[in-house]
């Protein structure tokens, strides 16, 4: 099958390594592919840019067109020369009312969620459930990656803080990033601000993840994929991937719940070494990129199709 990947994006994020770690594992189905892609993934990739002449020029030598964010989605729609659309839908925002929108979406063979709740926003939004397939994000388990430490470090922080907890630095309001500084000041933890993941979870005892909407929450994967405990809003799509209790700790998004979560791993390394061995053995198992490979591929013959197909 020949497939036309589309992203836009101008910054690496979340959704632009996602479509790389899947337009790798389709390679090693046997996929034809190629990627047009905004300047944050022809940074790091051989790809050409994401216009309406690349995609005109493209599309007909395609059988699936895969747009990976909005203004793919309506580069495809406008410009695919009538191929099937897949879109992935990242983001649990309402889908728009207006007429634009409501042609965009109805034009689409299928639409891929990244997490069931992503889905149920797809339906709730007016896009019939027999044209959504949910792949959840996918994450490689680090060789050699780092696994929750079976007691507390000794004290050496310059604050005398004994405790590293590791948080992305966002400042995207949604994110909570002031809400995670206040929890750990309070809970005596050592904070990380994090811009880079990869580098700073080796060294950490925990992630902190706190969101007021979220498709899913592919840096809470990545932080299991090192072997860490994680603490996480209970919003969106991300109970999906943390089991309370087995693989990390869900709270609301208020200081005094995060606070005892924070202590409940602190106080007790057995818990963290239980959980972050629970977290990397679900990784491997559920959120590996061959099987979000194994899903989107379905996902394509279905809109190849027009139909739902039943067996994988």
């Amino acid at each position: 099958m020949r497939v036309l990947h589309i992203d836009t994006g101008r910054e690496m994020r979340g959704g632009q390594y996602q479509v790389l770690l899947l337009h790798d594992a389709l390679a090693e189905r046997g996929f034809n592919q190629r990627l047009l892609a905004g300047s944050a993934i022809r940074e790091c990739r051989a790809a050409e840019a994401s216009t309406w002449r690349s995609v005109l020029v493209y599309a007909r030598n395609s059988d699936i067109i895969h747009a990976h964010d909005a203004r793919a989605h309506s580069l495809a729609v406008l410009f695919g020369l009538g191929r099937p659309v897949v879109v992935s839908r990242r983001v649990a925002f309402p889908l728009g009312r207006g007429f634009a929108s409501r042609w965009k979406y109805r034009q689409a063979a299928r639409f891929v969620a990244i997490s069931r709740h992503v889905a149920s926003v797809l339906r709730q939004g007016g896009v019939p459930a027999e044209k959504i397939s949910v792949a959840h994000d996918c994450v490689q388990t680090p060789r050699t990656g780092s696994s929750a430490r079976a007691a507390p470090r000794l004290a050496g922080s310059e604050d005398g803080r004994d405790f590293r907890i590791v948080c992305p630095n966002l400042e995207d309001p949604l994110k909570c990033r002031d809400l995670a500084i206040e929890a750990c000041d309070r809970a005596g933890a050592a904070l990380v601000l994090s811009d880079s993941l990869p580098d700073d979870l080796p060294d950490a005892d925990a992630f902190l993840y706190l969101s007021r909407s979220e498709g899913l929450g592919s840096a809470i994967l990545l932080a299991m994929a090192h072997g860490l405990p994680v603490v996480a809003s209970a919003v969106g799509g991300i109970p999906e991937i943390v089991a309370d209790g087995a693989t990390g700790l869900l709270v609301d998004n208020e200081v005094t719940g995060i606070c005892a979560a924070i202590h409940a791993l602190r106080a007790d390394g057995k818990l963290r070494a239980k959980m972050a061995g629970e977290a990397r053995r679900r990784v491997r198992r559920d959120f590996s990129p061959r099987r979000t490979a194994e899903l989107t591929a379905k996902a394509y013959r279905q809109a190849a199709h027009g139909s739902t197909l039943t067996r994988s």
